[in-house]
């Protein structure tokens, strides 16, 4: 009917209209992230070139053996050994990044694509190992992830209706109790072990903990990598296993979390008509040919 193709005509703009506002708040997103960086990192930033420039200039001062041009291709020997993963501290002695827990724990990194950065394959074979292991790795770990997202949403939503039923809340609390339990079992024991394992802060163990889990992956914190420090053997092998739950959890907060965002700001863009417009909806959502992207879990 005439009236029926009015409301579906007003819910494509409506939608057209909320595609441009998410994609305008996007880009305000990541400039207002670029400033905030820039405003707190520069100076900072300056500050250790300045010192790094300072130190240099002493360490010529006291060994007048060597010219400038000497201790720069010195500075570049130890860059290029840390781009290929070896610690420029200790001496030969320090155990091997390529021995079964980190060779176990750098396979964790490329298939759930963290890539730290701190480590890499340096020999041909490795580099064309390593593409293929990612071309079939990555989508076997998103199946994996899915697999065991999809259990412990299961067990989030029996728990859920148990609450529901007991009459102890009131409201949807998916969220809530997936996030208690991210924040427990994945985000505050974890910073401890980190903590008292590597000689970190609390602070800067959370901070590895979620910019891993969250697979952003600077690689500016990586676990096991201290030459002074003894670590057991499967050190590095049960950190993997960690990430692979952690980013199970982690996915479920934020896909729950970005439903709840999206059905929030939809409500408050969209206020259509409800009757002929909820109709039209289910039309429009039929005629959608692309699939919704989320996290996978």
């Amino acid at each position: 009917s005439r009236s029926s193709s009015m409301a579906l005509l007003t819910l494509r703009r409506r939608r057209i209209s909320w595609t441009l506002l998410l994609v305008l708040g996007y880009l305000f997103y990541l400039l207002l992230g670029a400033m905030v960086f820039q405003l707190l990192e520069k100076q900072a930033e300056a500050h250790s070139r300045d010192q790094f420039q300072l130190e240099k200039l002493k360490f010529l001062q006291n060994y007048t053996c060597l010219d400038r041009q000497a201790l720069e291709q010195f500075v570049q020997v130890l860059m290029e050994a840390w781009e290929k993963g070896v610690n420029p501290e200790g001496n030969s002695t320090n155990p091997s990044n390529w021995d079964f827990g980190n060779s176990f724990f750098f396979a964790g990194t490329v298939v759930t694509t963290i890539g730290y950065g701190n480590l890499a394959p340096s020999t041909v074979a490795g580099q064309v190992f390593c593409v293929f292991y990612a071309l079939f790795g990555v989508p076997l770990n998103l199946a994996f992830l899915n697999q065991l997202g999809k259990g412990l949403n299961a067990h989030l939503i029996t728990l859920e209706r148990w609450m529901h039923k007991t009459g102890r809340v009131q409201v949807r609390c998916r969220f809530v109790i997936n996030f208690h339990c991210f924040k427990t079992e994945e985000s505050l024991f974890p910073p401890l072990v980190f903590s008292y394992v590597e000689g970190w802060s609390y602070g800067e163990g959370f901070y590895f903990t979620f910019i891993t889990l969250s697979t952003i992956g600077f690689g500016d914190y990586v676990v096991g990598t201290d030459p002074n420090k003894h670590y057991i053997p499967v050190y590095r092998s049960l950190t993997a296993i960690w990430i692979v739950f952690g980013l199970a959890w982690l996915a479920l907060v934020f896909n729950v979390g970005a439903d709840m965002m999206e059905k929030f700001l939809q409500l408050k863009w969209h206020k259509p008509d409800l009757g002929l417009a909820e109709g039209a909806a289910t039309k429009l959502e039929e005629e959608s040919d692309g699939p919704r992207i989320h996290i996978p879990v």
